[in-house]
């Protein structure tokens, strides 16, 4: 099974690496930094909405359905904006990468992630951490290949267009082996040894009862994870979609400004911290329960934050090793967030729920770019260059980390008003429909 994820979140996760294409973008349809945004933007907000509209979907016809409509979604994007930059038609990028390819990103994301946690009840943060292991490092794979191509075919229109024809097909068969590999277990299977009630009564959060996707947006832990994932996330994502020229803009005053290359090496790097934080602390998790977890992503990365806001560009070490750190717990809340929902609401309608989660992404897939491209291209307006161009948004996402910490700590188990009222039976080794099991 995890394979079979990875072969779908590896893929996806190129959305990661789209700050690649933004500078032969800009340069070549004579877009502002805003303007190149777009369809990474409208790519989150799809991924959120699709994933919220299409999580009861996807638990009602399974993962095998869910992958393959990611892979139509993901590649037929890619194919549209070939075409869109071959004509010079810019919305049509924006439609076929954002829209189209957004809905990719959503389906596929949530495919594998509640098929995993059944697969692993015993060790749910290590389950969710290996499928989105993979999200986060796809932009490990995509980021050299398409600067090299980008290298080979040119950074012009026609280099471009070829560049995002060759990801379209490429993609559409690395994905259609998670089609033909992933299962679903068979009810009741639980691993060799284990034991849920031992489990469950280990922490305090963890629940033993289920909750409907219905009921789970009716409570508030819902929407206090909600403002805990979106803040993480909008403080995580602006940085990493803009990470190849915020670093070349950070250092360019110095005596060694960051080469091209070096600026796509670093948004590999930020890739690598992005998937390792996924399985690390996602499976720490498991140990230190999903509560204390997030209290390491929200406090520690706002600290990271401010180290690198008060040493601007005097050390680009330190720059780089927090960005590093804040990547990491970035990628380590998206791992662990399943985990988190499993806790709180059971597993009876974990994908639908997390689906709904997802919007908080939306969100955060709209403010955190917006944040630092506006605000960059504010200062940048105003004479302004170096670390000048984005002191404002550090400040901006250490204080939405606060806010998630706060939103965090008030999180408390849910309810038993929302609870499923359990199946009532007869014989135990009797199914509702009367069938011996």
């Amino acid at each position: 099974m995890p394979p079979a994820a990875l072969s779908v979140h590896l893929a996806i996760g190129q959305a990661y690496a789209w700050s690649v294409f933004k500078p032969p973008l800009e340069s070549s349809l004579g877009l502002s930094g805003t303007q190149s945004a777009l369809p990474f933007q409208l790519g989150i907000v799809m991924l959120g909405l699709s994933a919220a509209f299409g999580g009861t979907l996807v638990e009602r016809n399974g993962p095998r359905w869910a992958m393959f409509v990611s892979m139509a979604c993901f590649s037929s994007g890619f194919l549209l904006s070939a075409l869109g930059v071959a004509t010079r038609q810019y919305w049509l990028v924006v439609f076929g990468y954002g829209f189209v390819g957004g809905i990719g990103l959503g389906i596929g994301y949530i495919s594998p992630v509640s098929t995993l946690i059944k697969w692993f009840p015993d060790r749910p943060g290590m389950a969710t951490g290996i499928a989105i292991m993979g999200f986060g490092g796809g932009a490990l794979i995509a980021s050299p290949w398409s600067a090299q191509m980008l290298s080979s075919f040119g950074a012009d229109t026609g280099g471009i267009a070829t560049t995002f024809l060759v990801h379209g097909v490429v993609y559409a068969v690395f994905m259609s082996m998670g089609v033909l590999l992933v299962r679903v277990p068979a009810d009741g299977w639980t691993p060799k040894g284990w034991s849920p009630p031992a489990a469950i009564s280990a922490r305090p959060l963890i629940t033993s009862a289920d909750v409907s996707a219905a009921n789970a947006i009716r409570t508030p832990q819902f929407y206090l994870l909600w403002v805990v994932l979106c803040c993480n996330v909008t403080a995580g994502i602006g940085i990493l979609e803009k990470a190849a020229p915020m670093i070349r803009d950070f250092f360019a005053g110095t005596q060694a400004p960051v080469a091209v290359g070096a600026a796509a090496g670093f948004v590999a790097l930020l890739s690598l911290a992005n998937m390792a934080g996924r399985f690390v602390w996602s499976s720490t998790s498991d140990l230190i329960g999903r509560k204390n977890m997030y209290r390491v992503y929200l406090g520690v990365g706002g600290l990271l934050y401010l180290a690198i806001a008060l040493a601007g560009d005097s050390s680009r070490p330190l720059f780089i090793l927090c960005a590093i750190g804040i990547l990491s717990f970035y990628g380590g809340g998206f791992a662990t967030v399943p985990a988190y929902l499993k806790d709180l609401f059971g597993t009876y309608q974990v994908g639908a729920i997390h689906g709904r989660l997802l919007t908080a992404w939306s969100t955060a897939g709209v403010l955190g770019p917006l944040i630092i491209n506006a605000i960059a291209d504010g200062q940048k307006a105003a004479g302004r260059a170096g670390p000048d161009l984005y002191t404002t948004s550090l400040f901006i996402m250490i204080g939405l980390l606060v806010v998630g910490f706060l939103a965090n700590e008030l999180i408390r188990p849910v309810h038993e008003r929302f609870h499923e009222k359990p199946v009532q039976r007869l014989d135990p080794q009797v199914t509702e429909k009367g069938q011996a099991i």
